[in-house]
């Protein structure tokens, strides 16, 4: 048995590079070229293979460590013919790479002459990956571009890489798009200007190169510009779409892990180093699949909609309605967003299998609005706007601690009585309606609840919500209070029992024992589950939030 020291491979014209990953561990039995690490620099990331097979004795390095060619990575103990190798310092991967020449030696010496108008820019030569996958657009049409400027970036199994402009000028027209796959000599796109002297680009040597060449190929696109226009010799080639969008973080070889398992990249929430997917978050993400606890966006989609359902839905109703509606007239036909496809068939079995009651109420918000415009003011500075929402979160949280009830759920025949206190509220989002939720905000000021609301509502916009920010809720409000209406009836958010419906307050008189007196009305709609709850339950809940809205010092009894 001897040790030999697994040192960092050449990796081009790069001095130091970040460890981002950990693809093993001390006991665990690698092969020769299997991946250990994946380091990235400001162009790429890459993994770093094993040159050597054997058992891992100790890790070298850590996250956030920055390594450099030579630099040891772990220490492995091998056995037969691994054990007679001596390491040699600051050696490369395996001697079989020095015999395929680096894209980089491919260059010949002479400049390719200035040239002027529309320019095409190709695909560089990217070692001996090919049908490689964009995962990223970084330009646009019109954007001005500098020679060697990242225009897209692009993924093997072994790495993702970004791929420059071999020429300046004026970007006219993107020849791919998310999910394209690409090789060697394909058309990227087309600049307006003048292009700068670039070196031409021999073509690629036929020789297959061993895994460990991978780690050096995406430093070569970076540092090798593509030539002007495609060489004579390439072959042409039309991208072909790949059914693939713009995934989350993860590595080359987790993804590939993904794809092995039919894993959506894109619905599974990382855990690890920056929220980088791994493999055990794919793994877990399976095992809830397969268990039912969530459905994928493919089940969602293949699941029958209630609406269309030739047989009434499977509840012995007439047959859906089939219309041509265009022999009307003219007609328009949009696609359903993905949060639509999925709340809809969410709201549907929630109306359908929860007995809903309703109750309405008014509730006195007069000294409660006077006071958050006054707390506003003082806190102009903080940056954090206080919103009736939030002293609707806040006062929910006080009702349901008292009718314990209402932060239940069932269970079968069983009533889980929840003692935690996360409240949801209804956002309002271009794609359709989410739920984020503020978490044991039984434990948070009124100014945190409003805060943590914004940051929440800001990802919802902007689509960045995880599953885990949308879960674990035990109750719900939708406030239609910037919008208008007076009163209105909204689904239970199952497993919750209750929700509760705001809508716009407006100024009403009202009689004080002498005269009519103009107070401010908020409108309150309350939902419930008449299986877990009662008709008496559901109006002192209703009468106590509207007391504690009237008077927010309840609050602190």
């Amino acid at each position: 048995m001897a040790l030999i020291d697994i040192q960092v491979p050449d990796i081009g014209d790069f001095d130091e590079v970040t460890v981002i990953e950990l693809l093993v561990k001390p006991g665990d039995t690698v092969k020769a070229e299997q991946s250990l690490i994946t380091v990235e620099s400001d162009k790429a990331s890459m993994e770093i293979p094993s040159s050597h097979a054997g058992v891992v004795k100790e890790i070298k390095v850590k996250l956030d460590d920055k390594v450099k060619q030579g630099s040891v990575v772990l220490t492995l103990e091998a056995a037969g013919a691994d054990a007679a190798v001596a390491p040699a310092p600051a050696a490369v991967p395996a001697p079989a790479v020095q015999q395929v020449p680096a894209p980089v030696a491919a260059v010949a010496a002479a400049p390719v002459a200035a040239a002027s108008g529309p320019v095409e820019v190709h695909v560089p030569d990217i070692g001996d990956f090919k049908d490689v996958s964009v995962i990223e657009i970084l330009v646009k049409p019109g954007d001005s571009i500098k020679a060697e400027q990242s225009l897209i970036t692009v993924e093997s199994d072994k790495a993702s890489m970004e791929i420059p402009s071999s020429a300046a000028g004026v970007l006219k027209e993107l020849k791919v798009k998310l999910g394209d796959i690409v090789n060697i000599g394909d058309l990227l796109a087309i600049l307006e200007g003048t292009a700068a002297p670039v070196a031409a680009v021999a073509a690629p040597a036929a020789t297959a190169q061993p895994a460990a060449a991978a780690a050096s190929a995406p430093v070569a696109v970076a540092s090798v510009p593509a030539p002007v226009s495609a060489p004579a010799a390439l072959p042409a080639h039309a991208p072909t779409v790949a059914p693939t969008g713009n995934l989350p973080h993860a590595s080359p070889s987790v993804r590939k892990f993904a794809r092995e398992l039919g894993v959506p990249l894109a619905e599974v929430k990382g855990t690890g180093y920056k929220g980088r997917i791994t493999p055990d978050d794919v793994q877990a993400f399976t095992k809830a699949v397969m268990t039912g606890a969530i459905r994928t966006e493919a089940q969602v989609a293949k699941a029958p909609a209630p609406a269309a359902s030739g047989g009434g839905a499977g509840m012995d109703l007439l047959p859906w309605p089939k219309v041509d509606f265009s022999k009307f007239g003219p007609v328009e036909r949009q696609p359903l967003s993905r949060i639509k496809k999925i709340s809809g068939a969410n709201l549907h079995r929630n109306w359908v299998m929860i007995p809903h009651v309703f109750n309405h109420d008014d509730a006195d918000i007069t000294e409660l609005e006077a006071f958050r415009v006054q707390m506003n003011k003082e806190n102009e500075k903080s940056g954090v706007k206080l919103t009736m929402l939030a002293f609707l979160i806040k006062a929910s949280v006080a009702a349901l601690k008292k009718f314990p009830q209402f932060n239940a759920s069932l269970d079968g025949d069983q009533l889980v009585l929840k003692q935690y206190c996360h409240v949801a509220f209804a956002a309002d989002t271009p794609n359709g309606l989410v739920v984020p939720v503020i978490r044991d905000a039984d434990k948070k000021g009124v100014l945190q609840i409003s805060q943590e609301m914004g940051e929440l509502a800001k990802k919802a916009r902007d689509g960045k919500l995880s599953p885990a920010d949308m879960q674990g809720a035990c109750f719900t409000i939708s406030s239609l209070g910037g919008i208008g209406g007076r009163y209105f009836t909204p689904i239970i958010n199952a497993p919750e029992v209750a929700i509760l419906g705001v809508c716009k307050s407006q100024i009403e008189p009202v009689w004080d024992g002498k005269a009519f007196q103009p107070r401010l009305i908020l409108p309150l709609s309350l939902s419930w589950d008449h299986r877990v709850i009662d008709g008496a339950a559901a109006a002192r809940f209703n009468a106590y939030l509207g007391q504690i809205l009237a008077d927010f010092r309840r609050v602190l009894l």
